[in-house]
């Protein structure tokens, strides 16, 4: 029954992918390439570079993997790690009843590092003056990065500093025309490092290494730097992003009414069964 248990918002992302392909047959469009299983895996397959990267600029919407490739060799769990890792019940372990990942069972936000780690099939970039925004399809959220010199803030969480925010605090320069290095602190800790359940601190520093070669290819590093849970840095996955040509992304959302519903009407009956 485990097996037959998923998230209502992988239901809602299949069902969307089946409804435009259907509407493409209808429409006459030659039949979808059974590789093609996302809009990354299709624009991955189109090797055109596009011709050159503009100069510092990302700007615009991007297709990616659903999860990026991730680092196996994790180090160790400093005490206070352990601790808290041991509390975290992920989905794949635990199965969909007993799981406590808090964006799994209630739809919480994902977080930060979290957001860049898991759905990460859309992501946009925009300018403003003195920033970037980093949106990201999956539920619509955006992060802003300030491009004005400043520093991380320091002390967050506590009396003399900033609050915590879900997805942290972030500052960013342009190490050549076509890297933008972005470094962020203070998210939230109630939020997980990635769908294993591994913890972070507030004091967490994550850097992004997004690296343009041409106009349609787009490769990011995550980087995370917490003494208080790991024994050392490491790097923690990277991602690949393809432009998209359209321009025109499906909404995604974590909906917390349906995934209560979802867990109600399927995975607690599915979990009773099993017993």
């Amino acid at each position: 029954m485990r097996k037959l248990a998923c998230s209502t918002a992988y239901l809602a992302v299949v069902l969307a992918l089946g409804s435009s392909l259907m509407a493409q047959q209808k429409q006459g469009a030659p039949p979808a390439d059974p590789r093609d299983r996302t809009l990354y895996q299709k624009l991955a397959r189109d090797t055109n570079a596009g011709g050159p990267a503009p100069k510092r600029d990302l700007s615009g919407m991007w297709a990616g993997n659903i999860e990026p490739t991730m680092n196996k060799d994790i180090p160790p769990l400093t005490p206070l790690g352990m601790k808290l890792m041991s509390l975290n019940k992920p989905e794949a372990e635990y199965g969909t009843v007993a799981t406590n990942d808090p964006w799994f069972t209630t739809c919480d936000p994902l977080g930060f590092p979290r957001s860049v780690i898991n759905q990460t099939n859309i992501t946009a970039f925009g300018t403003m003056p003195g920033k970037i925004l980093i949106l990201d399809g999956f539920n619509r959220v955006w992060r802003e990065v300030e491009m004005d010199g400043r520093p991380l803030p320091k002390g967050v969480g506590t009396p003399a500093g900033p609050d915590p925010r879900w997805f942290g605090y972030s500052v960013g320069h342009w190490e050549t025309d076509n890297t933008l290095v972005v470094r962020s602190t203070g998210s939230d800790a109630r939020s997980w490092v990635d769908k294993e359940g591994h913890p972070h601190s507030v004091d967490a520093v994550v850097e992004e290494r997004y690296v343009r070669a041409n106009h349609n290819n787009l490769q990011v590093t995550i980087t995370l730097d917490d003494p208080k849970i790991f024994t050392k840095t490491y790097t923690v996955a990277t991602n690949q992003f393809r432009w998209i040509p359209d321009q025109e992304f499906e909404e995604q959302i974590c909906v917390p009414s349906e995934g209560i519903q979802y867990q109600q009407v399927i995975a607690t009956p599915a979990g009773t069964a099993q017993k």
